[in-house]
């Protein structure tokens, strides 16, 4: 399946009066066509700052783009979002990239009405003006599920709900047909049941408009139930990647473990629930070695001088256009597309620990192909680096059998089971 966006190394950083915080060190992925991918981790891993320095949102000064390159696949022209001029940038924020930020109480301008605010970026994008935007806002209310949108059009922000609310910015990130739709926590403030109407709305408006769909949460739940793949984020650094079933079922990263086993479980015993020792790691220190490692309870003496690269992990399944592909069967002949993306959907892990095997991993076992650009950068005159298609790729480890690792985070078993 084609990408629609291919992140490479994305490192940010803010100059403060302590000094240099590394917020974002190295982060790469792969967004595909259609696809919904899921960003978790706690609060200061770098998901939102990730994310809002593709557009340029965050303010220079004090943050800066240290390094990396975001080549967005439009359907007319390929792209780095981050070599961009300030116009051209500004052109694809609400066109071809829609944003969907947290609270939208202080998203939403109070003086305005929610009308004039999704004719404003229909107006700047597209052609159409007065009656014909007017008519097309009203259309996107409606699409959003807001009743009696005619009417609702001239309301301020301040009469609509909190769910209602979320529904405008929906509109707003949607009323131009962008390819890609960011989603920065939009269910966080709201109730379960508005939650779920906002999943809801978000499934069915991927479906009919075919928008590939970054989702940034804290919440395992909303993962669970929306995205295709996942990303774990700490430190500013992804640290775990992979299917949604794969990655939720058997865990590879101490750091996912420990995620995962600290959600309470509807069935089951009376678990002690997973509490990961310690404290989030200081930004201010020079990334040069594993985020985790003051946490881990697996780390090595290579964990406090090493960065960890990305090995495969798990069962080694890959996922390609929503079917199963069984890369540990070596009499399954794959097509040249599967193979080449296998790299990009393969689960895999930044640790050093090996959990399948529970040991360290080989220091002369070779980490997975690096995140890349492909050829189509390079013909569009980006100047990509070489593409990790074709590289040499390592056997994918023996499949797992029992997810259920003994943890040493709080000495009882943690794992994934009935999320």
């Amino acid at each position: 399946m084609e990408p629609v966006l291919d992140v490479r190394d994305l490192a940010v950083q803010f100059e403060t009066v302590e000094g240099t915080l590394h917020a974002v060190n190295g982060v790469s992925f792969r967004l595909r066509r259609g696809e919904t991918l899921g960003i978790v981790g706690e609060s200061g891993s770098g998901k939102s700052v990730s994310m809002m320095s593709l557009l340029r949102l965050i303010p220079e000064p004090p943050g800066k783009i240290h390094r990396g390159r975001a080549l967005f696949y439009d359907a007319a022209e390929t792209v780095d979002l981050l070599s961009l001029s300030n116009r051209r940038i500004g052109f694809l924020r609400g066109n071809r990239i829609g944003y969907i930020f947290q609270d939208p109480m202080s998203s939403l301008n109070p003086l305005l009405t929610v009308g004039i605010q999704i004719r404003e970026s229909i107006e700047r994008h597209t052609r159409l003006s007065g009656t014909q935007a007017k008519q097309r806002a009203i259309e996107l209310l409606e699409l959003v599920g807001i009743p009696s949108a005619a009417q609702r059009y001239g309301n301020y922000p301040h009469q609509f709900s909190g769910g209602m609310r979320q529904r405008v910015m929906i509109a707003i990130a949607i009323s131009c047909d962008p390819a890609i739709l960011i989603a920065d926590e939009p269910t966080t403030a709201l109730d379960v049941t508005v939650q779920a109407q906002i999943l809801a709305l978000v499934r069915r408006l991927t479906q009919e408009l075919g928008i590939s769909v970054i989702w940034i949460s804290h919440d395992l739940g909303v993962i669970a139930s929306l995205a295709d793949r996942v990303l774990v984020m700490y430190g500013g650094t992804v640290v775990e990647r992979g299917d949604v079933e794969e990655l939720f079922t058997s865990p590879r990263h101490p750091y996912t473990v420990g995620l995962l086993g600290a959600l309470p479980k509807l069935q089951g015993g009376e678990e002690q629930l997973v509490n990961i020792r310690g404290t989030p790691p200081s930004l201010f220190s020079s990334p040069t070695q594993c985020p985790f490692e003051p946490r881990c309870p697996w780390a090595f003496a290579r964990c406090k001088t090493e960065r960890p690269p990305e090995f495969f992990a798990g069962t080694g399944r890959v996922y390609l256009g929503g079917t199963e592909s069984a890369s540990t069967t070596q009499d399954t002949a794959e097509s040249p597309e599967q193979e080449a993306d296998e790299p990009f959907v393969a689960h895999r892990a930044a640790c050093f620990h090996d959990l399948d095997r529970d040991q360290e991993r080989d220091p002369s076992e070779p980490p997975a192909p690096a995140q890349g650009a492909d050829k189509a950068a390079e013909a569009a005159g980006i100047g990509a680096p070489p593409s990790a298609r074709g590289s040499a790729s390592t056997d994918p480890p023996p499949a797992h059998t029992d997810s259920r690792q003994p943890s040493r985070l709080t000495g009882d078993r943690t794992g994934a089971e009935e999320l």
